[in-house]
């Protein structure tokens, strides 16, 4: 099993609401997942985005890779500049 941090939407139509969250990667976008680790509203100005920083780091270190939009939400936040 391969994990992901990736997003999950949340919301409604035209209001997307995001949960990040660690997930199997080949479970579906909206699907099961293993835990949340942070929110993502990009209806704010500017984007809030909320990441429990001590999660990322142990899901980061069992091998979880996270989406292409989950790092840069990362490195925007600047939580942990060494992810690559």
């Amino acid at each position: 099993m391969a994990a992901r941090i990736r997003l999950t939407r949340k919301g409604t139509k035209k209001k997307p609401f995001y949960r990040i969250v660690v997930a199997d990667s080949e479970a579906p976008r909206d699907g099961k997942f293993l835990e949340i680790i942070g929110t993502y509203n990009p209806l704010t100005d500017p984007a809030e985005v909320q990441i429990d920083p001590e999660r990322l780091r142990v899901w980061l270190d069992r091998g979880a890779q996270p989406s292409d939009t989950v790092r840069s939400l990362i490195k925007q936040k600047g939580l942990l500049a060494g992810v690559a």
